[in-house]
């Protein structure tokens, strides 16, 4: 509706007469219509004269009147248009609207909400990519369900998502895995070990260890710590914590389309040949012994190092210069191989930790000649676990953490997945692990699922009561009436808007707040039924019973729709 409402606006604007003002200027700003939070204030809102009033040096509220005098509604989809101070132009839409939304639903089923909106856009989004050191911690949890639930919506959306997992299986932090690993190894046939403060403390390493034990036996009991040895500590661990990483995902809902090794774009060359393009044009240079890609030049605030200097010697050169490189050599190499496969946009997920990443990588882009706008990056923010309103504390010095498949078994996977979802990425969320497990309506993701439930209930009891469950018929829903009824297919007819706005903003927590906005409306429109007869979905009014049947219906279908979308299951009993 937002579109149509934005042409009938802008074809109004562009009928408006010369002495307005608008017709010379240059351009005219885009039209935005959006659902107002007061709903008293209309069905949908325009700022638009606001926009417009500094720009012809008038008073926003006159612009707003004379725009709405050469509206044409030619479908009739407008009941009345009002403006209100200091120059809002408010939509009031014709019931005949909202009954022939509710129809949409009935026709459409499974696939209401969605819409061609990417329609031929390729789209790449990388979520998780934790490094193989260790199982996934909640903070990966909550990565996880935003980034396989923006893949829903995008897919929903009409765009080609495909879903990858980045391995960091190369560097320092695998050299520290498969050291540790080693010493465990060592502790298991008696050998006093001296276990670095930096290695990797966790029970799992352990059972890493036992694991090589039991296959290999006492095959490196006596060896050295020689690379070759080292490498293949590194390379069993790093492979058995990856299976149990794909494990813990798949038990959470997520398949990848792809695990791709960074190891890999340095056995390839890939990282290399960056390397070696970007310092044929100049764009790095060699200083203090390390190799500096020139970000500055693409609007970076300084300099980055891409190879760093020789920490010792016996360093292994890179190019005859340096030693280790940097992690955003690998990330340079790799956002290259992702437009190579021809991608037409990037999404990357991330811990708020990396948001110094964007601006650099962003100038490699410009350096490559992409529009470093095609490259979106979502932060996600830490979780902090509680029971009961108090904080978990974590044992970071013994290596222990709670992991996400500690927090799925706990709680299940649904209740998971909706509680990761209920705030922006971007802000810090609280994660009560008791109030997950409530089946009462303060736990939100118990209160949407009852609703879905409840309504499977009333269907079944007007089966039992021999009721026919009506196919959708215009001039039965029109006995819906009541506000409350009114307002629920508003509710309901805002779902794809709300999905394109999920697909533009890249922000899959705004089904949540949709969802229990939607099921609170239901609730209390089905508690009024206890309180008043003529609130009862099933009466004995052989008329108004299937329109209510029609709708109760359709509210079982964005429900089931938007739960989907998040990964979260629409169970029929509870």
């Amino acid at each position: 509706m937002k579109e149509i409402l934005n042409e009938i606006l802008r074809k109004a604007i562009e009928s408006c007469p010369p002495e307005l003002g608008l017709s010379s200027l240059p351009d005219i700003p885009p039209v935005f219509v959006e659902v107002p939070r007061d709903r008293s204030h209309g069905d949908y809102v325009t700022s638009v004269a606001m926009s417009l009033a500094s720009r012809v040096r008038k008073r926003p509220r006159e612009i707003a009147e004379r725009i709405i005098e050469f509206i044409e509604d030619s479908t009739h989809y407008l009941e009345k248009v009002e403006v209100a101070e200091p120059g809002f132009i408010n939509f009031f839409l014709s019931k005949k609207y909202w009954y022939n939304c509710l129809g949409k639903i009935h026709r459409s089923g499974s696939f209401y909400g969605r819409s061609e909106l990417g329609k031929g856009i390729r789209v790449l989004l990388e979520f998780v990519s934790a490094n193989p050191t260790g199982p996934l911690h909640i903070g990966h949890g909550r990565g996880a369900a935003v980034g396989d639930s923006l893949a829903n919506i995008l897919s929903a959306a009409g765009y080609e998502v495909f879903r990858e997992y980045y391995i960091n299986d190369t560097g320092s932090q695998i050299d520290k895995l498969g050291l540790s690993t080693y010493l465990r190894y060592q502790e298991l046939w008696g050998r006093e070990v001296e276990f670095p403060e930096d290695g990797y403390p966790g029970e799992y390493i352990r059972d890493i260890a036992r694991k090589i034990k039991s296959q290999e036996g006492s095959r490196f009991s006596k060896s050295e710590t020689t690379k070759e040895t080292i490498d293949y500590f590194s390379s069993f661990a790093c492979q058995y914590i990856l299976e149990l990483i794909g494990k813990d995902l798949r038990e959470f809902g997520i398949e990848f389309e792809s695990w791709f090794s960074e190891k890999k774009l340095w056995e390839k060359g890939k990282a290399e040949t960056v390397i070696k393009e970007l310092k044929a044009k100049g764009l790095i240079n060699e200083k203090n012994g390390a190799l500096w890609f020139k970000s500055t030049e693409y609007g970076d605030e300084k300099d980055r190092v891409v190879v760093r200097a020789r920490s010792r010697e016996g360093d292994s050169p890179i190019f005859g210069e340096g030693g280790e490189p940097t992690y955003f050599a690998s990330d340079m190499a790799y956002h290259r191989d992702k437009f190579e496969r021809g991608f037409d946009t990037l999404i990357n997920i991330w811990g708020a930790d990396h948001h110094g990443y964007i601006p650099r990588l962003k100038a490699f882009l410009k350096a490559e000649g992409k529009e470093p706008d095609r490259l979106k990056v979502l932060l996600v923010q830490m979780v902090n676990l509680l029971r009961d309103g108090k904080p978990i504390s974590m044992a970071k010095r013994t290596g222990e953490f709670t992991t996400l498949r500690e927090v799925i078994e706990e709680v299940g996977k649904d209740a998971a997945r909706f509680f990761f979802l209920m705030r922006r990425s971007d802000s810090h969320l609280d994660f009560d692990l008791e109030l997950a497990k409530k089946q009462e309506r303060e736990n939100p993701v118990y209160y949407v699922q009852y609703a879905h439930a409840r309504i499977c209930s009333i269907l079944s009891k007007a089966r039992q009561r021999n009721i026919d469950i009506p196919e959708y018929d215009g001039q039965i829903v029109e006995r819906l009436s009541f506000p409350e009824e009114l307002n629920l297919i508003k509710e309901l007819a805002y779902f794809p808007d709300l999905l394109e706005g999920c697909c533009r903003s890249l922000e899959p927590h705004r089904i949540t707040f949709y969802l229990q906005e939607l099921t609170g409306q239901f609730h209390r429109y089905y508690n009024l039924g206890d309180e008043k007869k003529e609130y009862r979905v099933l009466s004995d009014d052989k008329e108004l019973t299937p329109a209510r049947i029609l709708l109760i219906i359709a509210i079982k279908t964005v429900l089931r729709n938007a739960l989907t979308l998040l990964g979260v299951s629409a169970p029929e009993r509870m």
